[in-house]
């Protein structure tokens, strides 16, 4: 047995999330059952997000965003691939 094989083991064994599992996902201080439950519900809420045609609100609240940012990126990428834009092209907003 690896020693790789052997911390899953123990962890698998304690209820706790092994730690190569944790790098892969997201860091929790659950114990396994229930970040496991957590991490099922993660991927059902994603795969229902995906399924959705998502459009654009008519307007938002960017200063309420926790990165605004990052939205106003998304924006931007989803105009250039709509409009066949080069991303360079599309203007860049501060706030």
């Amino acid at each position: 047995m690896s020693d790789a094989m052997d911390a899953l083991a123990k962890a698998l064994t304690l209820n706790r999330v092994p730690a190569n599992w944790e790098k892969k996902a997201y860091p929790s201080r659950k114990l396994l059952s229930s970040w496991f439950d957590d991490l099922i519900l993660r991927c059902d809420q994603l795969k229902e997000w995906t399924a959705e045609n998502i459009e654009i609100p008519k307007s938002i609240w960017v200063s309420g965003l926790f990165n605004p940012m990052s939205f106003l990126t998304a924006i931007m990428q989803t105009t250039s691939r709509a409009k066949g834009l080069p991303l360079d092209d599309v203007r860049h907003f501060s706030i």
